[in-house]
Parts: structure tokens; sequence; C-alpha cells
């Protein structure tokens, strides 16, 4: 499994990570296969939120985790905070809370669901309007020398908001969890188009990855198999012929699957970054984890973007 650097760190990541917003589906026993194929193909990294499945995601995964034969060491276990999810309205609002006392609670919960001492790192999950720079830096502050969280990122952020995050901030910013697929190209359509006056010009997202270059931010690409806002997955899906078909040839010729060919786009882009899969079907996990290794010339990396329904000046 390729390995990436996390942020402008010493910590080093699988360019594949497993994300768990799907693992309260599954039986304990279920789960820990799901865990020992993802690090038997050499995913070392968890990618969680406390929103998960209510929570129930990470119940399961904490004792999953202490049922299988992996130790704390085996991986890098990060969650997210921040959504606000209130039970006595059936959890049908998404609101924010980005206080030093929600995230300091957030953060107890979080790690005693999942039975374990610390978090390698936490991410605030979604922007909040009212987010204050000086409350968020003393939870984090409180956070860090307690030991119960090493690292720190953000999720869904544009640079401006890292900016005023991290003014406020005594630790760096490492980590900008970002949608971005074969289908879900956005940000960099807008560099393609520079200087023109259609659609794909528009820059929705304030040249998010080009900052995220810039400053040394690891982007981890969620939802790298789905379309619009996770509306479905694309993969396989009748709606989208040319792209499955460009994926497919690849996929024989490379000797892998269209997953894997889907998941090696992503990482074919400089940016480093790294791809979260969602699969809880060690098959999947197998197949999906083969991307890392595949090497897509520049001129197939294209041959995908354009069968995905873009253009080119």
């Amino acid at each position: 499994m390729r390995q990436i650097k996390i942020g402008d760190t010493n910590f080093i990541g699988s360019a594949i990570a497993l994300g768990i917003m799907r693992m309260n589906a599954l039986t304990v026993n279920e789960a820990v296969k799901t865990l020992e194929t993802a690090h038997d193909v050499g995913i070392n990294y968890i990618d969680s939120a406390d929103v998960y499945g209510h929570g129930k995601s990470e119940e399961i995964f904490g004792q999953a985790f202490k049922k299988s034969l992996l130790t704390r060491d085996d991986f890098y276990i990060q969650s997210k905070t921040g959504i606000y999810e209130n039970p006595d309205l059936n959890y049908k609002t998404t609101r924010y809370d980005f206080s030093q006392k929600y995230i300091i609670n957030a953060v107890d919960d979080i790690l005693s669901r999942m039975g374990i001492d610390y978090l390698d790192s936490l991410l605030l999950h979604r922007p909040d309007a009212l987010m204050d720079p000086a409350e968020i830096a003393a939870a984090f502050d409180e956070l860090q020398a307690a030991g119960k969280v090493r690292h720190f990122g953000v999720s869904n952020f544009n640079p401006m908001q890292v900016e005023l995050l991290q003014q406020g901030l005594s630790q760096k910013l490492l980590i900008n969890q970002l949608q971005f697929s074969v289908m879900h190209t956005g940000p960099i359509d807008f560099n393609i188009h520079t200087n023109m006056t259609d659609e794909r010009s528009i820059d929705h997202d304030r040249g998010v990855l080009d900052y995220s270059r810039l400053h040394k931010m690891t982007v981890q690409a969620w939802s790298p198999f789905q379309y619009g806002q996770i509306e479905g997955n694309f993969i396989g899906n009748p709606k989208f012929p040319e792209v499955n078909a460009a994926l497919q040839k690849l996929a024989y010729q490379k000797g892998a699957s269209k997953n894997a060919i889907a998941a090696a786009w992503i990482l074919r882009h400089p940016a480093k970054i790294q791809v979260i899969i969602g699969t809880m079907n060690p098959e999947h996990i197998i197949d999906s984890a083969k991307g890392a290794d595949i090497a897509l010339t520049a001129q197939e990396w294209y041959d995908i973007y354009l069968a995905a329904g873009n253009d080119l000046p």
C-alpha cells in the first residue's frame, strides 16, 4: 500500500483510508472481518465521526476492535465532531456547535464509544457560522494537553475559514476533508476553465485544493465513488455509461476493478490526496485498495475525466 505524509508531519498514513460511517449496519463479528481485512491490505487509517449512525458506528468499531487481533498501533484513528444532532427531534435537524464544552464532551464520548485512550486526529466536521477561534483553540489546547487528541484538522472548510481558525490556534491544521471524485470534480474544473465564462469556470470553493497544497494540508477525499451530494454510486450505474466504460477499459488493462481505477484516478493528482473508502464489504475493500498501487498515465487520467462528462477548453 502506498503511503503518504499527513500534513507537514512525520506521520505516514496509507493512501487509502477506511471510513466507518456504515459500520453501524454490521454485527460485531462482521466488523472484525472488515477491520482485519483493511489491515491485511495495508490500510492503517480509520476515519469516523460522532454522528455516523448517531454514534452506533463508533460503538460497533470499539467492540470489534477489542475483539479483533489488532492493536492500537495498527491504526491511525481519526474522528470528526461539531455537527449537533438532537435525539428529541429524531435526528432530523442538522445544526452545528463548536463551543469549547461541546467539543470536549464530544471527544470524551468518542473515546468511550471507540474504546481507545486518544485520537490521532480530530476534525471539525463542517463550518459553523458561529465558530469562535479562541474558544476552539481553548478546546484543542485542553484536549492536546490531556493526551486525548494528537493532531487537528477540518472538513469541508474553504481557505478563508481555515485562515480564520488557524490564526487563533497553537496547533497546525493538518487535514481538510473534501468531497472529490471522478464525478465530483469542482475543485479542479475552474482551474481548467480559467479565463472563461462558462459554468465550469466558477470557483465554488475559493481554490481550496491549491490552498491545501500551498499550506501542506493533506486533502482527504470522501465519497470517492459517489455522484452529486451522496446521491448514489456511479460505479456500475446505468446512468453513467461513458465513465463506466472508460473505467472498465482500464480495469481490464490493469487487472483491477473499476473501483480501484476510480481510486487511482484521485491518487494520480499531484496534491497527494488520501482516499477514504466507505465500503464495509471485505471483498470490496480488497478490490478498492488495489487502486493505491495503480499508476495512471496523464492521458488515461484525462480519458476518465472526459468520459465523466467534463470538457477541456
